[in-house]
């Protein structure tokens, strides 16, 4: 076999490898058995995903999902900042807007949710456990009430930096 033919022939394996673009420590590295209960919120792992049930099966496995280990570490996923003079005169008005989209989201999706809230100085910085959400609530806020929102993602982080001033 000729050099050139060996190297063609490990570059064909090295393609096949499936690369990992995105490392979550807090994702299943191996598929969950069916029923699996999380003992602190009460999702279910059913269907190859989490979902809000109406009776947990008494034949569940249990193990804490995603989002209850994120939060029990508090190591979110995202942040939102707040902040700025528009925000301070209208925090109650925002404020509710981002709790009434974490709960339709949540209420789809058990994995996402806000983990926390802080005040830091005038801006409020709110944790999330899940990337998607920060970025949509950021979205829809912008949407609302204008204002600047910079979107940032460490991708070796696994996280999402989302501003939003006015």
């Amino acid at each position: 076999m000729s050099s050139t033919n060996t190297n063609v022939a490990k570059q064909g394996r090295q393609d096949r490898l499936i690369q990992e673009n995105v490392h979550d420590p807090y994702m299943a590295k191996l598929k969950l058995p069916e029923p699996t209960l999380c003992p602190a919120c009460q999702a279910v792992f059913r269907g190859g995903r989490w979902q809000w049930v109406s009776t947990a099966p008494s034949d569940a496995n249990e193990e804490h999902c995603p989002a209850c280990r994120r939060i029990q570490d508090k190591v979110p996923a995202g942040i939102l900042t707040l902040s700025g003079e528009f925000f301070a005169a209208h925090r109650a008005e925002i404020m509710n807007l981002v709790h009434n989209k974490e709960e339709a989201e949540k209420a789809q999706h058990p994995l996402k949710r806000l983990m926390a809230i802080e005040e830091q100085g005038s801006a409020r910085v709110l944790t999330f456990t899940d990337m998607h959400l920060p970025r949509g609530v950021g979205e829809a806020i912008q949407r609302a009430y204008e204002g600047e929102l910079d979107i940032q993602y460490t991708k070796e982080a696994n996280l999402v930096r989302v501003t939003w001033t006015r």
